[in-house]
């Protein structure tokens, strides 16, 4: 049986069009929230969600397991917590605070440390390491320097220093997350967390608590292939070498996507030479084609980095007894010997696997596919048979869908919108995503190929609207000229499809394309927006005004408004099929940009308050 959408009390019925032309029941007091690019006006709180070109009515056709519990005893009746979560990182730290500002009685349970990989062994404590690496980067560029009228003395650094900023900086967050939890009552539980059965979890030796809801939020682990073996010495992994025991003369890094891209910025700053190995044809597979050429003659050819292309490393063997560490490297395609390869270090950079194993997944009937957790859109756990587990969710690393940690963060919390009470579906291809070389590089939602891919299968128009940093006074004022943007579009009616940036800041700039395809912001109406001079944003603010959308979108826009007013006095009509034809005419509106969706809300909220109540 599918679960219903929450709905505010009934006051009169009125009929809304179903998306097989059916007529169903839905309440006058309406309820919309929530603006995202997948539905661009209504959140599915109610029975419409207004997707890129038409109202349409979310189908739900999973159904709730009842083998879940089959041999697992009944859900109890009574419960110790609202909310338990499982797996204290960034999306469960993110889940436990949003779940106490819902009110909802919140534990999580952390069977290592509060913060999870992101905080200890992943992005805060990179990130120190990378700060270093772009100061030392600007001290060692004489040519940088003096074009600013600088004389700078020949730079160093001490490594175990290095090391301590990334490890101080790590401590310092992890305080600061727990404290936020423990400052806001959630109950944080010491030891490994498993599902015993329906609402019900096991921690540590034999403590046993239950929740309406629980939420598996366990993470990811580094990821080595077969054939190598870690000593955390020699051979090392992102865990490893984030505590930077050693600067190596040469390593050799096995994969260029993320993380062996900014483990490559930090090694060569400090003075390693670097070795790529990457399984595909070219670099930085998951880029956009065009920005990982100009990051490619940028981030690698003018510094001390070679690489190997197509291979696979079959086999790597640590340091020891006086020989180096040696990979043998195969062709990726014929599985050949091609090279062998004596380096002083090697990092395992080939990304990283759901930790899902040892959660008692079993008793809910639940089977992972690949290591990770199957989940629907809303981060329900599908069982085995491809049933909905009742009360059950599984968001991050761990389900697999966009492995991030914000994104595991924006997860939680719409999880905790559902169990709140109010749907709400995250859409994922507006969160962003950012490498932090030197320059940096983000993206958000679809690569050029991937975008004329669609744009084939659906049948519209793909254009491209570029940008280059050395137009932006900031930027030059920085003397850091060297990056572009650009921006994947839809044409006709305006619609942001991806946005890609490589340069000075451009982590920080992508959120204002990340927000607009979140809310659902065409063009046409974002071009108008406003930014300060002289700054970075203005890279973004030429990129938009260099989009060329046809003129007939903005004209639909205003027939719709016209269309809108004149529907208001059938609304006030009190005839039946006057009003289901205005209902109608709001399924079919097309292109519509984020000021009339806006329109409508204030509209729609108005003409219900005034006249249907």
């Amino acid at each position: 049986m599918a679960t219903p959408f929450s709905q505010p009390s009934l006051t009169r019925p009125n009929r809304v069009l179903g998306s097989t032309g059916s007529v169903f029941s839905t309440p006058r007091s309406l309820r919309f929230c929530g603006l995202r690019r997948e539905a661009l006006g209504f959140s599915p709180s109610n029975h419409l969600a207004l997707r890129s070109d038409r109202i349409i009515v979310p189908s739900r056709r999973f159904e709730v397991s009842a083998s879940s519990a089959a041999g697992n005893g009944a859900p109890p009746k009574s419960f110790d917590y609202d909310l338990i979560i499982i797996g204290a990182g960034v999306g469960g730290h993110g889940a436990a605070l949003h779940a106490v500002e819902k009110g909802l009685k919140t534990a999580i349970i952390e069977g290592d440390v509060v913060g999870g990989t992101c905080v200890n062994r992943g992005c805060v404590p990179s990130k120190a390491l990378l700060a270093v690496s772009g100061r030392m980067r600007e001290l060692q560029n004489e040519h940088h320097m003096k074009s600013f009228g600088l004389q700078v003395s020949a730079a160093g650094y001490d490594r175990q220093g290095v090391a301590d900023h990334a490890n101080n900086l790590a401590t310092k967050i992890r305080n600061n997350l727990t404290n936020s939890m423990k400052a806001l009552g959630v109950d944080i539980l010491t030891g490994f967390g498993s599902v015993l059965g329906p609402q019900k979890v096991k921690y540590g030796k034999d403590n046993i608590i239950t929740a309406k809801n629980i939420i598996i939020a366990t993470g990811s682990v580094p990821f080595v292939p077969k054939g190598i073996e870690v000593d955390g010495k020699t051979v090392i992994t992102s865990d490893h070498a984030l505590k930077l025991e050693s600067v190596p003369d040469w390593i050799a890094i096995v994969g260029s996507g993320y993380i062996g891209l900014e483990f490559s910025d930090v090694y060569t700053a400090l003075g390693s030479e670097v070795t790529f190995i990457e399984a595909l044809d070219q670099l930085m597979p998951g880029f956009d084609p065009e920005i990982s050429k100009l990051a490619q003659r940028v981030l690698i050819n003018p510094r001390k980095i070679d690489y190997h292309t197509g291979v696979f490393a079959s086999k790597i063997t640590p340091a020891k007894d006086g020989k180096p560490v040696m990979i043998e490297l195969i062709d990726a395609k014929t599985k050949e010997p091609k090279d062998t390869l004596e380096v002083d270090a090697a990092l395992i950079a080939t990304g990283r696997a759901p930790f899902t194993n040892g959660l008692g997944l079993e008793n809910v009937n639940v089977v992972t596919q690949r290591g990770f957790i199957p989940v629907d859109e809303r981060m329900r756990v599908i069982d085995g048979n491809g049933k909905l587990v009742p009360n059950l969710y599984c968001i991050g690393d761990a389900n697999g869908k966009l492995m991030l940690a914000h994104a595991a963060s924006a997860q939680g919390i719409s999880v905790v919108e559902q169990v709140s009470g109010r749907d709400h579906v995250l859409n994922h291809l507006s969160i962003p995503a950012a490498c932090f070389t030197h320059p940096e590089i983000s993206m958000v939602g679809l690569t050029e190929p991937q975008a004329r891919e669609k744009g084939e299968k659906e049948g519209f128009k793909v254009s491209v609207a570029k940008t280059s940093f050395k137009a932006n006074t900031k930027a030059l004022a920085e003397n850091e000229g060297e990056g572009i943007a650009k921006m994947i579009y839809r044409p006709d009616n305006g619609e942001i499809l991806g946005v890609h940036i490589f340069g000075l800041h451009a982590a920080d700039l992508i959120h204002e394309a990340s927000n607009a395809m979140a809310l659902g912001t065409r063009i046409q109406d974002i071009k108008l927006a406003v930014h300060a001079h002289p700054t970075l944003s203005e890279v973004l603010d030429e990129l938009f005004k260099a989009a060329k959308v046809e003129s007939h979108a903005t004209a639909r826009t205003e027939d719709a408004k016209a269309k809108l007013n004149m529907d208001e006095d059938d609304l006030r009509s009190g005839d039946d099929e006057k009003q289901d034809s205005v209902i109608k005419d709001l399924i079919v509106i097309s292109t519509s940009p984020s000021s009339f969706i806006e329109n409508i809300y204030a509209r729609v909220l108005s003409l219900v308050s005034r006249i249907l109540v």
